[in-house]
This record gives C-alpha cells, structure tokens and sequence, in this order.
C-alpha cells in the first residue's frame, strides 16, 4: 500500500490570499516555573525506529544513542484552560486567529457555507475554516466550553514558543521528547510496550474504522480526548501517542539522525519546518502510523490544525 508522506498531519501553510502582519516580540519570559511537569534523570536511550516502520521521508533511522541532560516535561499537553490564562494575561493573538482561518478535519466542520474556504491540495479531509481558532475548534459554531481539560489545538509552533516562554518553559527538543515519551521502555513501538491494544484495551486516542470516512470512536473520542485519559506512562506522561500532535524546539531534518550528536541534540541549525511528535486522534495504520514513539512529522512554524497542540519542558534543576 502506497503512504502519503504527511496526510494526517496538519495540512501545512496559510492560504495563499491571505496575509497577516508578522507578530510582535511576543510576551515577556516568565520565572522558571516546573509546576505541572515530572523531573526527568535523563541518561542514555536508543533513539529511532527499531522496527523499520517509518516513512523514509521521515527519517526515524538509523537508530542511535542519544545521551541527555536531567530536564523535566509537562505531564500532559497545554489544556484549553492554561492557554485561556495565557491569553488573558498576555492578550497574545494566535496565528490562526491573525490568519482568519485554520485546518479542520471535514466530518466535524461546525460552520455556515460561507465560513467553508475549500479543501488543502492533496488532503481533501482537511477543511479551511474560516474563524477556526483554539477558542472555535471546528469552527465560528464550536466552542470548548465543555472542554476545559482537552488540549489546546490550532496552536502554531510560533504559539506554543510564545506560551512556554511566558511560563517560564521552553519547548522540548525532540531528543528530549521521545525519551520522555517512552517511559523508561527501550526499543519498544508504543509509550505502553510493543501491543496496540493489550488485553483488547485502547490505550491512545486514534482512528479506529475506514479513514477518512467512518470513524468508530471505539476508543471512546472523535476528536480530542481530556490530557488525562487512559493511563500514564512509566514516567507519568499522558497521551505521549494520539491525541493531538506536539510541536518540538527543533528544525526538522529528514537526515539529522545520521549525523545528529550523541549529547543532547538540539536538532539542524536551520530549516523550514519544526518538528512534530506523537500522531494525533486521526492516525491509523492504513495510512499514518506515527503514533509509534519513534515517529516524526513536521510542518511549518505559522501552521495550525484541529489536531496540533504542544506540551512543554524545562532544563533541569542547576547542579550547586
């Protein structure tokens, strides 16, 4: 079966017609705060796809040692609760709300005709909404009264820096992240063990049925789930597979595994992409199967989705 590179990511770019003025400096940095994260000892872990699953675009080989620092990470994904705090305090502007529309998947569009901007080239299931923003998930209609607890989605990477930096975080390197993701697990496919489903349980919150169509939600959600559903892993991080995809401090390089440092890699000098970890609620193995831990996607910094959130990390505590 042929894979796109990138379907059930988020289509990348703006559209064309529309044009917004660059954003400012941005908020001020916050103090260093770890509330909400775990402490992470760091050490030495095989990086990269062990089972040769990945897309070759992608670049999840060759499996390497990578040797990390101590840091934390956010238990969960920034909530629609914590991003509201930001804003109020910050009166920060989302790049999908400056942009005037944003990525929706099609069989939750909330809109009237008119706010309906067409498809993306190639990716006919994601819809370009206008008034699509992280106050209006599927649309003006929608809102997230009721979902307090779900992450933050149509967050851009340039977003996401703007949050972490007002409290007192910084985004994880993607080294950073797929450590953290796996949970103290080596060389296994998923967060939980090498199983989708062990003992007929879903653990991640993914597509089940005939994408892009019929979804069956047997794993209880359509879209997004709370940041706290099914179960931690072995570290206490929630959702590290599906869900929402999570932005990473690092240029995307589909090459960088083969000659990234074995000490805390920060990722490719420059680029045009950032990376992305950990699928979202729409991958399915039919054709996206980057809800593995060693799967990677990107996209562009101003680019924004229904299913693209972040969570955030933290140097570790300084040594005296």
């Amino acid at each position: 079966m042929s894979h796109d590179h990138r379907p059930c990511c988020a289509p990348s770019g703006t559209p064309a017609a529309v044009t917004a003025a660059p954003s400012g400096p941005g908020p001020a940095a916050g103090p260093r705060s770890t509330r909400g994260q775990v402490s992470l000892p760091g050490g030495e872990f095989a990086m990269g796809d062990a089972f040769d699953e990945g897309y070759p675009a992608d670049g999840e080989t060759p499996v390497h040692t990578v040797r990390l620092a101590p840091f934390h990470i956010d238990e969960t994904a920034v909530t629609n609760a914590q991003f509201a705090a930001f804003v109020k305090a910050t009166g920060h502007v989302t790049d999908a709300e400056r942009y005037g529309s944003s990525a929706v998947f099609h069989l939750v569009v909330d809109a009237v005709p008119a706010d309906v901007l067409g498809g993306a080239a190639g990716t006919p299931w994601w819809i370009n909404v206008r008034g699509a923003h992280w106050r209006r998930p599927e649309g003006p209609r929608s809102d997230i009264a009721r979902r307090q607890n779900h992450p933050a989605v149509h967050i851009s990477f340039n977003d996401a820096a703007a949050y972490a930096r007002w409290a007192g975080k910084r985004l994880p390197t993607e080294a950073e992240w797929e450590y953290a993701a796996r949970g103290g697990l080596a060389g296994r496919r998923y967060a939980w063990g090498d199983e989708l489903t062990p003992g007929g349980r879903w653990r991640c919150n993914i597509w089940q049925g005939r994408f892009p169509h019929v979804n069956t939600a047997e794993d209880g959600h359509v879209t997004t789930a709370p940041v706290k559903t099914y179960r931690p892993n072995g570290f206490g991080l929630w959702n590290t597979a599906g869900n929402v995809w999570e932005w990473c401090a690092d240029w995307f390089s589909p090459a960088y595994y083969s000659r990234s440092p074995e000490v805390d890699p920060q990722g490719p000098g420059d680029g045009t992409a950032r990376v992305m970890r950990g699928g979202s609620y729409l991958c399915h193995d039919s054709y996206c199967n980057r809800y593995r831990v060693a799967a990677r996607s990107s996209n562009t910094p101003e680019s924004s989705s229904g299913n693209l959130g972040f969570r955030c990390a933290n140097d570790g505590a300084a040594t005296p």
